[in-house]
């Protein structure tokens, strides 16, 4: 089950599943684009069917996951990927924007989590997938809205997977947390900064996204930073935060600029669907890097431990072949 499948990071995670053997259902807000994924998935060879839904209304959510049920007999893994944005000061963001991306971002995946669970529980377990941000950690200027959303988001889902442990529930719970991502979510979001906004660098492509997703359905893991850039992010923001301020203030409002004009007239995907842009890509794949060495660690442990291990062995072997000082006396 994918939600929110139109474009960007679902949209890939959908084909990958489609292409690994798996029954997809898709959802969002655009009937038209839903089947032409579900189209290309077919014409691939896979199988899918699409079901148009809203996350911030529940009875849709739960309509959703009753049609999954309904159509392939049980969920075995919830992917909850649909969000928006609104790019632009604090002070400028009016009050119903603000709530919007909060009931899109942080209440729809709240009422995901809800719809999906009574029938993951009943087929025996599963995997809950949420996609985050590195903004999950350390909030991002003129992006208080969504940073908002996505750290609230981990709040709900921190608690829900300790009642699960607790319950011993066989269910998974997974926060995806990607950095600077090449796709659409960019050329779609509403932005008062007179310029379209971007990800902040570096950037990296969608397919990297999808993999760790599909990494998180076969192999129960807390959460996943995709983008070694994110982590570094995070690491900085827990050791200083004086210092990631200081730095952020400095760096962070140019790096989400692009030098191209955007008004908040224009076309954006804050209320509705925004046709034009139902595809994987965004357009920065001149700067979009295809591979992350810290991901492909966080996702192969054997690997990273003994890479760890081996870098121990060739520290404790340069330490003992160091010749020992001797100090003449007298």
């Amino acid at each position: 089950m994918i939600v929110g499948a139109n474009s960007g990071i679902g949209r890939e995670t959908a084909l990958q599943f489609a292409e690994r053997g798996a029954k997809v259902v898709i959802a969002g807000r655009s009937l038209p684009a839903l089947t032409e994924l579900v189209n290309e998935i077919q014409s691939r060879g896979g199988e899918a069917t699409s079901y148009t839904a809203d996350v911030s209304q529940y009875e849709q959510m739960q309509a959703l996951a009753d049609y999954a049920v309904e159509r392939y007999g049980r969920i075995d893994t919830w992917v909850h990927a649909a969000a928006v944005s609104i790019y632009a000061p604090f002070q400028e963001t009016r009050p119903e924007e603000f709530r919007q991306v909060i009931e899109v971002n942080l209440i729809g995946q709240a009422f995901g989590a809800m719809a999906a669970l009574p029938h993951l529980k009943r087929a025996g377990g599963g995997a809950l997938i949420h996609i985050g941000s590195v903004e999950s950690k350390r909030s991002f200027p003129l992006h208080s809205a969504y940073s908002a959303s996505k750290h609230g988001m981990i709040g709900f889902i921190d608690a829900l997977r300790v009642e699960l442990m607790h319950d011993r529930t066989p269910i998974s719970v997974t926060t995806i947390l990607p950095a600077g991502i090449n796709t659409p979510f960019f050329d779609k979001s509403m932005t008062r900064l007179g310029v379209k906004p971007r990800p902040s660098p570096p950037v990296y492509e969608p397919e990297l996204v999808a993999k760790a997703i599909l990494h998180a359905a076969e192999h129960p893991v807390r959460e996943i930073y995709v983008g070694g850039a994110g982590k570094s992010m995070e690491w900085l923001h827990r050791l200083a935060p004086n210092l990631a301020d200081q730095l952020f203030s400095r760096f962070a409002f140019p790096a989400q600029m692009t030098d191209q004009s955007k008004t908040d007239q224009a076309p954006h995907n804050l209320y509705e669907h925004m046709e034009g842009y139902d595809q994987v890509h965004g357009s920065f794949g001149e700067e979009a890097r295809s591979a992350s060495v810290y991901t492909g660690l966080e996702m192969r442990p054997a690997l990273r431990w003994g890479l760890l291990s081996l870098l121990a062995g060739v520290g404790f072997v340069l330490l003992t072949r160091r010749k020992p000082v001797y100090w003449r006396t007298g």
